[in-house]
């Protein structure tokens, strides 16, 4: 835990910032110390709320003086304990909400750190443009928290991670300068690119104030949900629809039959679209430049598969009514697994030729450390992106995976790392998964990262304790 600041600080940072800028009330500090899952708590003195860029900077640079810890914080969606106050100083970006520009012609529009992802999408929208970054927290997660994590989500498969959809970005850096980095280039071979120093470096090298997004064509979606007998058939069948179909792939997600009667059982007003007793459901999104098109492009896909054996049966969504209850049983499973309540979730990718097989040895290993365990695996087929929970037997008189969680999750992470993998595919590293991290890969990478850290911020004031040890 980080040690408290001194009263004189926190006055003069109270009067920096102005009465609206900061606030103290212990509901409000609960609220900021404690991620939307509940699973931990952390403790903060102070939540500091900066206007502008300008006040962010003199709010770090004040930090610096006075080797104050700040965490930064956007949605508080996070996952890995990365921007949950443990000590330090919450910097709140909510009130940094503006859109800047939007340049339809260059494709891109830069927007400020805290506003959400819903409202880029709208400001896209209204543009006549795209912004593809698709999330089921995306009416609270914001721009700056995605940048931070390198948020993915539904649509990495055709647009990339959330650092393939920047051009620029502003940072107040740990000594309190502002590096103005905002720019709509596509080409810029002037040496290091910076911005990439600071997406999925959840606030340890700087604090982001503002980006410069690209956007895109706006797109027509066509969606289907596919069954499948076994995840061969899950891998095989996205090969199958991308040589139909190309990049106009949109979305591959992976389902198992268990995760839709859980989303059944838990949340009203659900229901099976297509009942079946095989094991897993895929929901395929294709996108063109309008409906028909996608349509018969999905329609051709599928029909291909369905000649190779691939699938056992499928429809496609009618409406965008239909296409949306698809997407709605996808992006409930996260929120009813927390039914399970002491479900343990591993956010992980490996590549995609080995999914099948890094199912069957998890699952097999994960049941040599506790037999009667269960799983509920999802997740974005298309990049190797699986959210492998294990969860609490069925029937289970008293609950039994937390006497096992240290030796399961080392047990599924040597098995990610054995078949080429990553322990995390998006959700980040934070506090939860640095030291498994140090331990799983090459010391070279671990001191490398320590390098730029202990470079950019020597005080380590800037959400000390996540990514990096140092």
């Amino acid at each position: 835990m980080t040690p408290p600041p001194p009263p004189s600080f926190l006055t003069s940072l109270k009067d920096l910032l102005g009465p609206k800028g900061w606030s103290d009330d212990p509901d409000r500090l609960a609220e900021a110390a404690t991620p939307w899952r509940g699973t931990y708590r952390g403790e903060t003195p102070l939540i500091a709320r900066p206007a502008a860029t300008a006040e962010a900077a003199a709010l770090v640079k004040l930090c610096a003086q006075h080797r104050v810890a700040i965490t930064p914080q956007g949605g508080n969606t996070g996952l890995v304990d990365g921007g949950t106050p443990h000590g330090e100083i919450c910097v709140s970006m909510t009130r940094m909400t503006a859109l800047r520009e939007t340049d339809p012609f260059n494709n891109s529009l830069t927007i400020e750190a805290g506003a959400t992802l819903v409202a880029a999408q709208q400001a896209a929208e209204a543009a006549g443009r795209l912004f593809p970054l698709s999330l089921g927290s995306e009416g609270t997660a914001t721009i700056g928290g995605l940048i931070s994590t390198n948020a993915g989500g539904v649509a990495v498969l055709r647009y990339g991670m959330m650092r393939d959809l920047i051009l620029g970005l502003e940072v107040v850096l740990p000594s309190g300068e502002v590096w103005d980095g905002l720019s709509g280039l596509r080409k810029n071979n002037t040496g290091y690119d910076l911005k990439h120093l600071f997406a999925g470096a959840e606030g340890t090298l700087g604090l982001i104030t503002a980006a410069t997004l690209k956007l895109f064509p706006r797109v027509q979606a066509a969606s289907a949900w596919v069954i499948c007998a076994s995840a061969d058939d899950v891998v095989s069948l996205l090969a199958a629809v991308q040589g139909k179909a190309g990049d106009s792939v949109t979305s591959f997600e992976m389902i198992p039959a268990n995760a839709v009667e859980m989303v059944i059982t838990d949340i009203p007003s659900t229901r099976d679209p297509m009942p079946s007793n095989a094991p897993w459901r895929v929901l395929i999104e294709i996108s063109q430049p309008t409906e028909d098109h996608a349509r018969a492009l999905l329609e051709s896909a599928l029909g291909a598969a369905a000649e190779e054996g691939l699938i056992q049966d499928a429809v496609i969504a009618a409406s965008e009514t239909q296409s949306r209850s698809f997407w709605h049983i996808r992006e409930s499973i996260p929120l009813s697994k927390r039914a399970y309540g002491t479900a343990l979730n591993q956010d992980i990718a490996v590549p995609v030729s080995r999914i099948p097989a890094f199912i069957t040895a998890c699952n097999a290993a994960v049941r040599a450390v506790l037999p009667p365990a269960d799983f509920v695996i999802f997740g974005h087929v298309g990049d190797g992106n699986l959210h492998y929970s294990v969860v609490e037997p069925a029937g289970a008189a008293a609950p039994q995976l937390k006497a096992s969680e240290a030796a399961i999750t080392r047990t599924i992470f040597d098995t990610v790392m054995a078949h080429g993998g990553s322990i995390s595919a998006e959700h980040g590293v934070g506090r939860l998964k640095r030291d498994e991290l140090a331990r799983l890969r090459p010391r070279a990478a671990t001191d490398t990262m320590r390098a730029i850290k202990q470079a950019l911020d020597p005080l380590n004031i800037m959400n000390p304790g996540r990514v990096v040890s140092v």
